[in-house]
């Protein structure tokens, strides 16, 4: 049993799996370079989502994560009291249209693929769909509706867990960045440095979203995380006319794509405070993090197709981030066999928020060595879909 564990990253899946651990009893100890939250978590959209993905694993993990968030929600506003700001957790039920006659096929496949999945998609017709988001375009070919599917504040939420794992008992160090790591004389690794000295602990978690990588090499491992950059647009606030997560089914596909070079695809909602949140870009082009031109446009242009009426708002903010993507598009979680103390909770790409609450019960329970609610093994770094992409430990 581990009685002691080092997390290194502030983000949403540190933060979670702190508070699992601490809950549980293991003594946590969380390592940041930056603060709570300075990274990924406060770049990004706050989706909960079952909607976009298929038959498989991560679909597993959603659904799992998707089943904790009410509870956990409930749970956190009754240890912080109403002193803390809300999380804005809003089960508001995603709507996904096809705009195109070539897309409302595939749309309806996925769907009814999910569906035998236990995903529940309904299939709606125009007057369905406009009845549920009334400004939505008149100019689409199929539309299907997911009631499961959430939304977060997510730099909030992770402020929240944070601070429930620090209230069992974890301990948070910020701006202590890693430096190097500590190994016994079999070669375990049982501990970190930082510049204001060394940590020890029985295992080490790497939970430093797209930054994982570069952590891993500090420790004397390659990880094959890279970042994948996202870019949003904010709209001043304005009377609430878009009432559930919206997107264009093209999302899916962007979403599972290994692509590295550009593309959008339209995700639409209105935030609490009014605002109207317009996504989503993915690029692969290292941590550059400066904004394009190019690319707010093709996010306003494929907003507008969805709902015309957003021609009259005005944008008051952008703003970008990186996401931590994986070869094989599944999240590595659990011990790395290449060098005992080392573990990670990493890869989740842009559903790192609503697969965090799921993921840190994996780690607390792999770690525990008691039964885990779904099999674990697909997201652990021996599977065969990783492995052509990991190298050996360093000396």
């Amino acid at each position: 049993m581990a009685n002691d564990v080092i997390v290194i990253g502030a983000g949403i899946i540190g933060a979670a799996c702190a508070r699992a651990l601490a809950v549980a009893g293991v003594a946590v100890t969380v390592v940041d370079r930056g603060t709570t939250a300075s990274g990924t978590s406060a770049a990004c959209e706050g989706n909960l989502l079952v909607s976009d993905k298929g038959p498989g694993y991560e679909l597993q993990l959603a659904q799992y994560a998707s089943s904790l968030w009410d509870g956990t929600v409930a749970r956190l506003r009754e240890e912080l009291g109403r002193g803390f700001p809300s999380l804005e957790f809003d089960r508001k039920g995603g709507l996904v249209v096809a705009t195109t006659a070539a897309g409302a096929r595939p749309l309806l496949d996925f769907a009814a693929l999910q569906r035998g999945a236990g995903v529940e998609a309904r299939v709606l017709d125009a007057a369905e769909a406009r009845e549920l988001e009334p400004d939505l375009t008149h100019s689409f070919q199929a539309a299907v509706f997911y009631p499961e599917d959430a939304q977060v504040q997510p730099a909030i939420a992770t402020d929240a867990l944070m601070a429930s794992a620090q209230q069992h008992g974890a301990r948070l160090l910020e701006n202590t960045p890693v430096s190097g790591g500590i190994r016994d004389s079999s070669g375990a690794l049982v501990g970190v440095q930082t510049p204001q000295g060394p940590l020890r602990a029985s295992r080490v978690l790497i939970a430093a979203g797209p930054w994982s990588g570069e952590v891993a090499e500090l420790l004397g491992v390659a990880l094959p995380v890279r970042p994948r950059r996202g870019e949003l647009l904010v709209t001043s606030r304005m009377p609430h006319r878009i009432f559930h997560k919206v997107y264009d089914g093209d999302y899916v596909g962007a979403v599972g794509s290994d692509a590295g070079d550009l593309q959008v695809s339209s995700v639409v909602e209105s935030t609490a405070a009014g605002t109207v949140l317009i996504g989503s870009s993915r690029q692969q082009k290292g941590f550059d993090s400066r904004l394009e031109v190019e690319v707010l446009g093709q996010l306003a242009a494929k907003a507008l197709r969805l709902f015309p009426f957003l021609a009259g708002a005005q944008v008051m903010r952008s703003y970008g981030g990186f996401r931590p993507f994986m070869p094989d598009h599944l999240p590595l979680i659990g011990e790395d066999p290449r060098l005992p103390g080392l573990w990670h909770a990493t890869g989740h790409e842009g559903a790192g928020i609503g697969l965090s609450l799921a993921t840190a019960e994996l780690v607390r329970d792999l770690m525990l060595g008691t039964p885990t609610r779904i099999d674990a093994a697909p997201f652990q770094a021996s599977r065969a879909s990783l492995l052509p992409h990991l190298t050996g430990v360093a000396a």
